[in-house]
């Protein structure tokens, strides 16, 4: 039964909950819309207003209709592993399977973070020849296939690119025969170049305090981001979903199938979807950001419930379709209560070397939870009185020598031990160092006492960077504006010396590229 009061509520808060220019939800119950809702405006500057029809790119949400225009070209994806492989040419370690990619368990590192890399400006070009360079690039992995889990959007790029080698023909226009018009999206198009977006609505960055700024993006995009829609598109999608979901062989039940790592361990992400337990309801959905615009979907099928979001600024598109199937199931999207004292003794820096990544864990003083940011993201964790700390994706807990840092859904369990602290010794880092992978460079300056790195490579000169010390030999370098959005947000740069102390090296890393190897050049 649905709470359509909270669920009204709910809605009617969000353009104060998430500030913005506009945006637009949708809520479907049973294969009907019982909300359809827009706000605000879709152009600030020609005064369009956002409704439930104003197209928007959708972004990764593409990334399902990727994969279902993928089983209806190959109802066997290993009938195009041959045309993988094929765009790995320099490939040293196993090579990922087109099952590995739709799942995001290739190992491949995601080819926007590594356009940082490669020398990319924020707003500079992305043609289909940097992405196929980038790519064959590749020649190494950071896990085994079918190991982890990393997402990768360069995976489905490949996917499209398969696609459409296997089909003969071109992937855009098998998008839309094949999956969106029966599904019945009437305004959605493929729209890869997100510099010229149809429907004129216009992605703005910025914050209620510092006032909205036109987003300004130059990307080729294709099978991982290229649909354009609207929310009314969306819910098309939505009744499609539901009208279908006791046919075992539809599109949408083949999609969100059961998906699982090598060992057999059930894993969060298969075939363009993400999946989650909340609230004890299984659901699938997907997120999509880019510069300027944040979406979010989510299906939960014993409910035979959908919510859609879209907003053309970016707040938490995530957080608000969480908020509103909260307030629809009367459940409560709060942190559940936690133990500030035995919380205390998380707080601090980590570092994960087995990924390469900082764990950074603070205590929320109003709540007693956690923020443990690890992912790129901050996620809140309770503590209970058993000493573990319990998020959505993470658990935390204290042992010898450091916290055990588990994401099942991602297959790691790892060992994050405490940062040593830095001393001036460490400092002697500056210099040039070459990627032989990449064929790309990293400067780091110092500049009277502030630090700065930037990267060199065949896609440019991109931007110096501050760079901070985080602890001893490892440093953070603040990447936030970059080719894709969210940006990688900071690198972990870490320093490997030789056995008489001097520097080799550094390993640079963040959750979507891991441990990316620069070895010292001056």
């Amino acid at each position: 039964m649905i709470n359509v009061a909270a669920l009204e509520q709910a809605v009617e808060e969000l353009p104060r909950r998430y500030p913005g220019p506009g945006g637009a939800i949708a809520v479907v119950k049973d294969g009907v819309p019982i909300i359809r809702h827009g706000w605000g405006y879709a152009n600030l500057e020609t005064h369009q207003p956002f409704t439930s029809a104003t197209l928007t790119p959708i972004c990764s949400i593409t990334k399902q209709f990727t994969c279902a225009t993928l089983l209806s070209v190959a109802p066997d994806p290993s009938d195009c592993d041959s045309l993988i492989a094929d765009q790995l040419p320099r490939l040293e370690s196993d090579m990922p399977s087109t099952i590995d990619l739709a799942n995001n368990q290739s190992g491949l590192r995601d080819y926007w973070a590594m356009t940082v890399l490669c020398g990319a400006s924020p707003e500079g070009d992305f043609r289909p020849t940097d992405s196929v360079a980038l790519i064959g690039l590749t020649r190494s992995l950071h896990f085994k296939p079918g190991t982890g889990y990393s997402y990768s959007n360069g995976n489905f790029r490949m996917l499209a690119n398969a696609i459409e080698r296997k089909a003969g023909r071109d992937f855009g226009e098998l998008l839309i025969d094949r999956v969106v018009k029966p599904a019945g999206m009437e305004t959605a198009s493929f729209a890869p170049e997100t510099g010229a977006l149809p429907g004129g609505a216009t992605g703005y960055e910025g914050t209620l305090a510092t006032g909205w700024r036109q987003g300004i993006n130059n990307l080729h995009w294709s099978g991982d981001a290229g649909l354009c829609a609207s929310i009314d598109d969306l819910v098309a999608w939505e009744c499609f979903v539901d009208r279908t979901r006791d046919d075992a062989g539809g599109i949408y039940a083949r999609l969100s199938r059961p998906t699982y790592f090598a060992n057999g361990v059930p894993a969060s992400y298969g075939l363009g979807l993400g999946r989650r337990v909340r609230w004890g309801r299984a659901m699938t959905g997907h997120g999509g950001a880019i510069r300027g615009w944040r979406l979010q979907r989510f299906w939960v099928p014993s409910e035979r419930l959908s919510v859609d979001v879209a907003f053309n600024h970016e707040s938490d598109s995530s957080g608000a379709a969480m908020h509103l199937l909260a307030a629809a199931l009367g459940e409560s999207d709060k942190p559940g209560p936690s133990q500030p004292d035995l919380a205390r003794k998380f707080a601090g820096t980590w570092i994960d070397r087995e990924t390469g990544l900082l764990l950074d864990v603070s205590v929320n003083a109003d709540t007693g939870t956690l923020s443990a940011s690890y992912d790129g993201g901050p996620e809140v964790l309770s503590v209970g009185t058993d000493g573990v700390a319990q998020g959505l994706d993470m658990t935390l807990a204290l042992e010898a020598g450091g916290i055990r840092l588990i994401r099942q859904g991602d297959a790691i369990n790892s060992l994050a031990v405490p940062v040593a602290e830095a001393s001036k010794d460490d400092h002697d880092i500056a210099g040039t160092y070459r990627s032989t992978e990449l064929e790309s460079e990293l400067g780091i300056i110092c500049a009277g006492g502030s630090w700065f790195a930037g990267f060199r490579g065949f896609l440019g000169s991109g931007p110096l960077m501050p760079l901070s010390p985080a602890g001893k030999d490892i440093w953070r370098l603040a990447c936030h504006r970059s080719l894709d959005a969210p940006a990688p947000g900071d690198w972990t740069v870490q320093i490997a010396r030789s056995a008489d102390g001097k520097i080799a090296g550094v390993t640079v890393g963040c959750w979507l590229a891991r441990n990316v190897a620069f070895a010292k050049a001056s």
